[in-house]
């Protein structure tokens, strides 16, 4: 395999040059595609185009601009030259569009459309070194006045391919020598993190950060070259961007769709891929709408779908443990179990067979005929989730890893995957779980600190010497600042994230996550975030389920003017209470000190930018900020 993304990406082309790389909408709605040499000729003329704007090996290039074909030509492009792109999406807003491009002093960058154009000349007083706007669509004729009046220059994507044509036919080598002088511990780029503890920071990932991952995981995750690959990440975020060159190293092809339900399921039927990727919202959303259609179908079919489903999940759990599919913290004997286990398994598989027959296919068909299996990242998935996918016979594995790792550390393999872990460290990489205070190296199944070490690990925070060396030690093992466990087989099992831990006036550490995801699992909560630091006891933030909450309300006979009314009444708190209550208890495995004692709805979705990250998580500190008002009523 090529030790840099270029030289990896010209391979393929050199193998597989008229397979379909990517494919995309057009106006009008059809999906139109290109062929790996169709693209590769057009990065190199952006490259070409690049060369002959004076652009050299080691600059830095704003890349702004959401998913679509010419990301990844552009980055191709930026990439064959030994230059270094600084990507971010549409919705980042100014603030961060200020810091992220001043702090890396960028001359050229690339913009997605004129809208993007106009945010950055607002802040343009703020950007002493900005020259150059390179856009993907063309723009009008005001916006090149005002680019022009602010003493900046603006050259359309069509544009750089014409005059790189020119370079290249001139220099007919040029792009190819710079392609082949490309170093494997090169910068390739600098991704700035979300931002979900505060301000952002420049993660500098080096080629062969992100080609060491390319090693094993098309192993565990594996296409065939034409596989197609449904693609509905941020392109600028670490995940999507692994998972593109995951793609690329198999001569796949890239299915750009976005992770709206309607959208997304339209584009499963149309294009029929082999694999999904995205992060776990999106399987949610899935998940809750299979259950939104069933609710409100209601009837026998309602009574069949939920006693087909617990039947299904029953033998799964029985499935997992007679053939060891199960999370294990040490050696057991589990041959001992088969005698109690073997006769329900067998009464329940015609049942679930059956069940498969009837409704489960329904389900699988809605992925299309093709269907090898997803991968959720990016976030924790939620285990109804992760237990309902298994059960309905949709192979869903779950993946971790962090944009300071390129991102990829472990993922469940298609073919053996294991419930209620992440999978075992990629090859090459290793992980160890640590005390938390003394950081010493902890047995198998002990919680502790997840680290990590091996060639995807960053090289460090940009201009940020002092955060690098409070995350990566002496001996180059990187802080994850993720709590974990190591099972017998050196799987990860993730218990939440060290800076989240809820610290009680009793002393009780307490972790959020696994209570937010049981609280969502009701079909009247949206999103539920935990509080509490330095309290007596802990509350929750609740975003209910809008058109469940109406729906509820309409059955109840409630009346009310406006939702942010409704949501404001007793029995709808006291429904949610209820939901909670019914969750969160010993039954469960939660201790008393985890109970949640109060709650405080809230009528507004939470959004990406506001609430959540650019991958939907919650950010916390911005929680804190935002909601304070109503988190401080839960403790009065």
């Amino acid at each position: 395999m090529q030790n840099t993304l270029p030289r990896l990406f010209r391979e393929t082309v050199q193998n597989y040059p008229q397979i379909t790389f990517q494919m995309y909408r057009i106006k009008g709605g059809s999906f139109e595609s290109t062929s790996y040499k169709d693209t590769y000729d057009e990065a190199v003329s952006l490259a070409g185009g690049l060369m002959s704007r004076g652009i050299k090996r080691g600059e830095h290039i704003g890349l702004i601009s959401d998913n679509r074909k010419e990301w990844q030509r552009m980055d191709m492009a930026i990439l064959s030259l030994g230059a270094i792109d600084i990507p971010r999406g549409c919705d980042a807003t100014i603030g961060d569009l200020e810091y992220i491009l001043s702090f890396t002093e960028c001359k050229n960058v690339v913009v997605e459309n004129e809208s993007q154009v106009k945010k950055i000349l607002g802040i343009k007083d703020k950007l002493p070194d900005l020259k150059t706007f390179l856009t993907l669509e063309d723009v009008s004729d005001k916006v090149l006045e005002e680019v022009a009046a602010a003493g900046l220059e603006l050259v359309t994507y069509n544009q750089l391919i014409e005059a790189g044509k020119k370079f290249n036919q001139d220099n007919p080598l040029a792009v190819e020598k710079e392609i082949d002088a490309g170093k494997p511990d090169e910068l390739a780029s600098i991704i700035f993190t979300s931002g979900t503890t505060g301000q952002p920071k420049g993660v500098m990932l080096t080629h062969m950060n992100f080609i060491a991952q390319l090693d094993e995981v098309d192993e565990r995750i594996y296409l065939y070259p034409g596989d197609r690959g449904l693609l509905v990440l941020p392109i600028w975020h670490a995940f999507e961007r692994s998972v593109e060159y995951v793609v690329m190293s198999q001569a796949a092809t890239l299915c750009y769709s976005k992770p709206v339900a309607s959208a997304l399921l339209a584009d499963l039927k149309e294009l029929n891929p082999q694999v999904i990727p995205a992060v776990p919202r999106v399987f949610e959303a899935i998940y809750d709408g299979i259950y939104r259609q069933m609710r409100k179908t209601g009837g026998f079919t309602l009574r069949a779908f939920n006693f087909f489903v617990s039947i299904a999940l029953f033998h799964s759990k029985l499935d997992r443990v007679l053939f060891d599919r199960t999370t294990r913290y040490g050696i057991d004997k589990r041959w001992l179990q088969w005698p109690a286990f073997v006769l329900p398994w067998l009464i329940c598989y015609p049942i679930k067979l059956l069940g498969g027959a009837m409704v489960f296919r329904k389900i699988r068909a809605m992925l299309g005929n093709n269907f090898r299996g997803a991968v959720a990242g990016g976030g924790a998935l939620p285990p109804a989730v992760d237990k309902f996918f298994w059960a309905v016979g949709v192979p869903l594995v779950e993946g971790y890893g962090l944009t300071e790792t390129a991102p990829i550390v472990a993922v469940r393999p298609f073919a053996r995957p294991v419930l209620g872990n992440v999978g075992s460290a990629i090859r090459g990489v290793s992980v160890r779980v640590v005390d938390v205070e003394t950081g010493k190296p902890l047995p198998k199944g002990k919680k502790g600190r997840l680290e990590v070490k091996g060639p995807t690990v960053m090289q460090g925070y940009y201009k940020k010497p002092e955060l690098t060396a409070k995350v990566i030690d002496k001996n180059n093992w990187f802080d994850t600042g993720d709590l974990a466990r190591l099972t017998a087989n050196n799987e990860i099992v993730l218990c939440g994230r060290t800076k989240d831990t809820i610290v009680q006036t009793g002393g009780e550490n307490v972790e959020p996550l696994p209570i937010e995801m049981k609280i969502q699992e009701s079909q009247y909560v949206t999103t539920a975030v935990v509080v509490g630091q330095d309290q007596r006891y802990l509350a929750a933030l609740i975003v209910p389920a809008k058109a469940e909450i109406e729906n509820f309300a309409k059955e109840a006979g409630i009346t009310y003017k406006k939702y942010e009314d409704l949501v404001k009444r007793p029995e709808i708190t006291r429904l949610i209470e209820g939901e909670v209550n019914q969750r969160i208890n010993s039954k469960n495995g939660f201790k008393m000190f985890e109970k949640i004692n109060r709650v405080c709805l809230l009528p507004k979705e939470f959004e990406v930018g506001v609430e959540l990250s650019a991958k939907q998580e919650i950010m916390r500190y911005k929680i804190n900020t935002l909601y304070a008002k109503e988190i401080k009523s839960l403790f009065k």
